[in-house]
């Protein structure tokens, strides 16, 4: 009885507006399966077209620290709004520094007495018209340091894929801190959710497969590339979505489904491919197995060496089984990790190894110490 779960839940909810807490969601539409759709705004703390200079990148870096540290900049500026009236007119003091209340006539005829001491001050309107809404997010959607990105916030558990996750926006920080790695590279990710990740990669690499299941899913996906096909186009990068269902063997070719592959796209991802990512996909023993193994299975039939990016938090528990605080899914990766570099067949090679997180942090979001990032070079024996 001890091993049964006391509290059960099947919905899982998004950290997005916690690490984001003064950032606009706006609901924009149901989905099929009737669950809410949010577009958030997702700034970058340093324009795409800049990151080339290594001193922009680090003073980037500290403004969005101190940003991360000091709130959202909108907030300051309303704390300072609210300091000052709309005419600029400081409070009146007596001679004991006290605030001195001037109270209000009796009658409405003396509001017109020519020998009345009191300044008018009007409230700040903290509040824009719809001119200025739609001026403002036009300006959002034409701006090169603004991703726009639909998804979900609360969902069953099969459906975390449409949420937003820490792990995405760690994995977009080393592809914008190491472009140079990525550049006119063909990329394939697994699990690519919302996008956000292959939105990220497609301002750099040539070509990105962004792959899941779901067609819901992938349609979520696919419209978050067409909402930021502006950042990818002064490169040429371009985001194909794909559906790859890891418990399957072969890939989607029937034409008649959406989001399937033509043979000349798999040919291409076989010729072409050098980088594989994935992030925030692991909390699933099951899902975990089947990754690696659809790894194997690409890397395997790949005509270059590849390398694959994992990025993934480290979510701890407290379990009844265990009576102590635990991290089973993680615990599973690791040692499936360690599977795959100890594997000895003859005819691949995988090295595994950590990345530092050290490098600069280019979304606003809290770098905490449970995120991990992993590297893996896959090489071909023969």
């Amino acid at each position: 009885q001890m091993d049964n779960p006391t509290f059960k839940s099947d919905t899982v909810l998004s950290d997005v507006h916690v690490h984001c807490p003064n950032k606009r969601h706006l609901m924009v539409r149901l989905n099929a399966v009737g669950q809410p759709v949010f577009l958030s705004y997702f700034k970058l703390l340093c324009n795409t077209e800049d990151l080339a200079s290594e001193k922009h990148v680090r003073e980037a870096a500290t403004a969005g620290e101190d940003q991360y540290r000091g709130g959202d900049e909108r907030c300051d500026n309303l704390k300072k709004e609210r300091e000052l009236t709309s005419e600029g007119v400081e409070a009146l003091l007596d001679d004991d520094g006290d605030l001195e209340v001037v109270r209000r006539p009796r009658s409405a005829s003396d509001l017109d007495a020519e020998d009345l001491s009191r300044d008018r001050v009007y409230p700040v309107i903290l509040m824009k018209g719809k001119e200025d809404a739609l001026e403002d997010e036009e300006q959002e959607c034409t701006c090169s340091d603004v991703v726009r990105i639909e998804h979900t916030m609360a969902t069953p558990l099969e459906d975390v894929g449409k949420q937003v996750w820490r792990a995405a926006f760690l994995l977009a920080d080393y592809i914008l801190f190491t472009r140079d790695t990525f550049r006119s590279c063909l990329v394939l990710e697994l699990g690519g959710g919302t996008g956000i990740t292959s939105v990220i990669m497609g301002t750099v690499a040539k070509r990105v497969y962004c792959t899941d299941v779901g067609e819901d899913l992938l349609a979520m996906c696919e419209q978050n590339v067409a909402l930021n096909k502006h950042l990818m186009e002064p490169g040429g990068g371009e985001v194909k979505v794909k559906e790859l269902d890891w418990l399957k063997d072969e890939w989607c070719t029937d034409p008649e489904a959406p989001y399937s592959w033509s043979e000349e796209e798999i040919a291409d991802l076989h010729d072409h491919c050098t980088v594989i990512m994935a992030a925030d996909v692991f909390y699933d023993d099951d899902l975990t197995d089947a990754l690696f193994r659809t790894l194997y299975r690409i890397t395997r039939n790949l005509r270059n060496s590849c390398t694959v990016y994992l990025a993934l938090e480290k979510r701890l528990n407290f379990t009844l089984r265990h009576m102590d605080v635990t991290c089973e899914a993680y615990s599973h990766f690791r040692n499936t990790l360690n599977d795959l570099e100890n594997l000895q067949d003859g005819k691949m090679k995988y090295t595994v190894e950590p990345i530092k997180l050290d490098f600069c942090q280019f979304l606003v979001y809290e770098r905490i110490e449970q995120l991990e990032l992993w590297k893996i070079i896959a090489e071909q024996l023969s």
